[in-house]
């Protein structure tokens, strides 16, 4: 959860409200497991944390903790970093969140552990622009110890996941009542920069809250000369949960980056 967007509450037309731009809505944060559910995307980070046999692990724009805390393994020092505080003040509610080290911010506030794996899930590299995203990468590298591994998952643009982002309005329960949400995309500018926007409207109170996401698609060649320009060294590109090599043709790439150790 590394919203650069920004999320807006409609209720009355003489009624408009910007919230910060990296939080989200609490009512959105109730059901965003239920949209972001575990699955093959986190079984493979547990799965590099038990093959790597990860001591100091840092997740990365950790959100709402459901990955965060099933790395908590007895021995292991784990730290989820999050800029959005509604996120994390559902993050440290969590069944086992007492044994995580919730921080509030970004890159830039991670301690400097010697972490030797750093995850970041949920495509939170997308939502991390440049030249921000290479300040991340340096501070990455910065933080963490000879050997580590850094792990992380991008969209294929090739795929133009975005043709299909645009949906018609649908009608769901939640805890908050009923909602209608529809959602819409913009298609990407010369930087690669697709703007998204989910719209959802719950009908008890009348409220729209509009989530938007600056999502920035790169290439494969691109994110791997700005690791290698960070100082990592690559080890894999995967084109699937399962560790199938990328061949320029699944929608996800999947990162395995290392600190270069002597």
């Amino acid at each position: 959860a590394f919203s650069q967007g920004s999320s807006t509450l409609h209720a009355a037309p003489s009624r408009y409200k910007t919230m910060s731009a990296k939080d989200y809505d609490p009512r959105m944060v109730d059901f965003y497991d239920e949209d972001n559910p575990d699955g093959a995307d986190h079984d493979y980070y547990r799965s590099l944390a038990h093959r790597r046999n990860a001591q100091r692990i840092l997740d990365l724009g950790c959100g709402t903790g459901i990955l965060t805390v099933t790395l908590a393994q007895s021995g292991r020092a784990v730290i989820g970093v999050d800029p959005s505080a509604s996120m994390l003040e559902y993050a440290r509610s969590r069944p086992g969140a007492s044994k995580i080290r919730w921080i509030l911010g970004d890159s830039r506030n991670a301690p400097d552990h010697g972490f030797d794996l750093v995850v970041m899930s949920g495509n939170v590299a997308q939502h991390i622009p440049s030249p921000q995203w290479e300040k991340t990468l340096n501070d990455l590298h910065r933080i963490m110890h000879s050997g580590g591994i850094l792990a992380f998952e991008s969209r294929n643009p090739a795929c133009r996941a975005w043709e299909s982002w645009t949906t018609s309005t649908t009608t769901r329960s939640t805890r908050h009542g009923l909602i209608s949400e529809w959602s819409e995309a913009v298609a990407p500018d010369n930087n690669g920069q697709v703007l998204y926007r989910t719209n959802y409207h719950f009908m008890d109170s009348g409220e729209t809250v509009v989530q938007e996401s600056i999502l920035t698609f790169r290439d494969e060649k691109t994110l791997g000369y700005q690791l290698q320009n960070a100082g990592f060294e690559i080890h894999a590109v995967w084109g699937d949960w399962c560790r199938t090599p990328f061949d320029g043709t699944q929608p996800i790439m999947v990162f395995e980056a290392a600190v270069p150790t002597g």
